[in-house]
C-alpha cells in the first residue's frame, strides 16, 4: 500500500475533500468571518482602551497579528484532527482511498494541504476583518496569507501525527490542552514576549508559533521581522518532521 506512487495524487485527495466543503462553504466561512470579529471587538477594543499602545502599534492592531496565525492554527489543526479522524475510521473514507492507486503519502499530504488551505481561509478572514476595522496598518499585509498558509500547514501535520495514533476524538482534547493551548499562551499572540523573564522568551523560540506570528506582526504593522529567514526555516522544520513522521504512522497503521 505505501509503495506506489502518483504523481499529483494528493491534488485528488485535496480536491475531493474541497467539493464535500463546499457543500456547506457559506456556513462556515461566515463561521470564519464572525470570530475574528468577536476577536477584535471583545479584546482589540475592549482591552484595547485600557492598554492603549503595545510595541509601538495601537493594542488591536497587535492582536490582530497574533490572532491571523492563531486562527491558522486552530483550523488547520482541527481539520487534521477531529475531522481528519472522522475520515479516517468512522467514514472510512481513507482506506478507501488506499484501494485506488493512491499511496498514503498521497493522503497525509492532501490531508495535510486541505487542511491548511482551511487554516488560510481563517487568517485571510482576520485580516479582511482588521481591514475593514482599519487596524491593518501595511499594504505588505498581503504577504501575511503565505505566511499562515506555513503556519497552518505545520499545525496540520503535527495534528495528523496525533490523528495517527489516536483510538478516539478524545485523544484529541491531550493535543489541544497540551501542545495548542500553551503555545497560544506562549506564543506572542495576546502580548509581547519580551514581558516575559529571559528563560521563558528563549523556551518560546522553539515554539513553531512563536516564528508565525513574528512574521506576520511585522508585516501587519510594515515593521522588520528581527530574523525572518530563521522563523520560515523553523516552521518548514517543523512541517517537514511532522509530515514524514505522520506519513510513517498512517502507513503503519492502516497496513496493520
Amino acid at each position: 500500500m505505501g509503495e506506489r506512487r502518483r504523481s499529483g495524487g494528493w491534488f485528488a485527495v485535496w480536491k475531493r475533500n474541497a467539493l464535500v466543503w463546499r457543500k456547506g462553504a457559506v456556513a462556515s466561512l461566515l463561521g470564519q468571518l464572525g470570530e475574528p470579529f468577536l476577536y477584535l471587538f471583545a479584546l482589540g477594543l475592549g482591552l484595547g482602551a485600557l492598554v492603549g499602545e503595545l510595541d509601538g502599534v495601537p493594542y488591536i492592531t497587535f492582536l490582530a497579528s497574533g490572532v491571523v496565525c492563531s486562527s491558522a492554527m486552530f483550523t488547520g489543526a482541527f481539520e487534521a484532527t477531529y475531522s481528519a479522524f472522522s475520515r479516517m475510521v468512522p467514514q472510512r473514507t481513507w482506506p478507501a482511498m488506499l484501494a485506488t492507486p493512491l499511496s498514503v503519502r498521497d493522503v497525509v499530504l492532501g490531508e495535510a494541504v486541505w487542511a491548511a488551505t482551511k487554516g488560510t481561509f481563517s487568517a485571510t478572514a482576520v485580516l479582511l476583518v482588521g481591514s475593514i476595522l482599519g487596524v491593518v496598518e501595511s499594504s505588505l499585509a498581503i504577504f501575511a496569507v503565505p505566511v499562515a498558509f506555513l503556519v497552518a500547514l505545520c499545525f496540520a501535520s503535527l495534528g495528523l501525527m496525533v490523528t495517527a495514533i489516536a483510538k478516539t476524538y478524545d485523544a484529541f482534547l491531550f493535543f489541544t490542552t497540551l501542545v495548542i493551548t500553551p503555545m497560544l499562551m506562549l506564543g506572542g499572540v495576546f502580548f509581547p514576549l519580551s514581558r516575559m523573564p529571559e528563560w521563558l522568551q528563549s523556551a518560546t523560540q522553539a515554539l513553531p508559533l512563536t516564528h508565525g506570528v513574528e512574521l506576520v506582526r511585522a508585516l501587519v504593522t510594515g515593521s522588520t521581522a528581527a530574523k525572518p529567514a530563521v522563523n520560515i526555516m523553523v516552521l518548514a522544520l517543523f512541517t517537514s518532521v511532522a509530515l514524514l513522521v505522520a506519513t510513517r504512522l498512517v502507513e503503519r497503521r492502516m497496513t496493520a
